[in-house]
């Protein structure tokens, strides 16, 4: 990361994507789990915005609801951009990216910079209107940020900035509708799978994704899906998916993600202490962020030393 930069941690305590109640109970519990004190320790200045509030009714799914809490998401995220600040939107079902993406791409768009966006979860979250078997939001967000159609009412009015789906990397990615796979390959979103991580681990495949990032002088925004993770370490997810990424995974990745300095807007999302096991997911996803942060077991020396005699 950048010399401690100040962070703005942005609540977002949505659940309008899913069928699953709990996420919207997300913030509260990484806050609990000791999010900001974790930052505060590593030297961060964090500036805690509290919980957005969009305006409409509580409970409320409909198309103005989802509407109000993406252009409240956006704002908080292209704001907290403008003013020097990493925003870290802590959700909340993974549908407040349609909302954090379009901040970042807005923002990115001014200064002139490609925004690239590593997608760290089981799903590909590509589907659409039409190729979504359970109609959830939550599985749409890349979709629509990459423009495809149906989804423009999702926006504030007027044009907006479309994300390249040829900048979009998932990662982990395990589980995927007929569709969405269909959409995936003919848009040319780049894929490493649990297939790929199991045969050449995330080492090779994320430092590609890093180097191509800071050949293009890029922003990169970071979402984590807590079903990223394998669900024996972080039960607390409505959409468990086995076979994920393994502690070490997680923490080396994010590891790797503070050394390259590229990361200059995160989501944790999906985040459900109602399916958790005594705030087990919340702790794993605070380590996590520490790691991105910059916790370490030890600083690494620049070079190896030789062994001795």
């Amino acid at each position: 990361m950048d010399s401690s930069p100040t962070i703005d941690l942005i609540g977002a305590p949505i659940e309008i994507g899913t069928s699953e109640p709990g996420a919207v109970m997300g913030p509260a519990a990484l806050r609990t789990a000791g999010l900001t004190r974790v930052l505060h320790d590593l030297g961060f200045t964090v500036r805690d915005r509290g919980d957005l509030a969009p305006d409409c009714a509580a409970g409320q799914r409909d198309l103005p609801a989802i509407r109000a809490w993406m252009t409240e998401i956006s704002r908080a995220v292209e704001t907290a951009l403008d003013g020097g600040s990493l925003p870290l939107v802590a959700g909340g079902d993974h549908s407040l990216s349609l909302g954090s993406v379009d901040g970042a791409l807005r923002h990115c768009t001014r200064s002139g910079r490609p925004l690239f966006v590593l997608w760290l979860d089981a799903h590909a979250d590509f589907n659409t209107l039409q190729t979504s078997p359970s109609g959830n939001v939550h599985g749409m967000p890349l979709a629509a940020l990459c423009g495809e159609p149906g989804f423009d009412a999702l926006f504030e009015g007027g044009e907006r900035p479309l994300l390249d789906p040829r900048r979009v990397h998932l990662f982990g990615l395990r589980s995927i509708d007929t569709g969405e796979r269909a959409l995936v390959t003919q848009r040319q979103v780049n894929v490493v799978d649990m297939r790929t991580i199991d045969e050449f681990g995330v080492v090779a495949p994320l430092r590609r994704i890093l180097d191509r990032v800071a050949a293009e002088n890029g922003h990169l925004h970071a979402s984590f899906d807590v079903d990223f993770l394998d669900p024996t370490i972080a039960p607390g997810v409505g959409t468990t998916v086995p076979g994920g990424a393994t502690f070490r995974e997680a923490h080396l990745i994010m590891e790797m993600l503070c050394d390259s300095g590229l990361v200059g807007s995160l989501d944790v999302v999906e985040l459900n202490p109602f399916l958790d096991e005594r705030g087990r997911s919340a702790r794993v996803l605070v380590e996590l962020v520490a790691s991105l942060f910059g916790r370490r077991i030890i600083d690494r020396p620049t070079e190896m030393l030789p062994l001795e005699a």
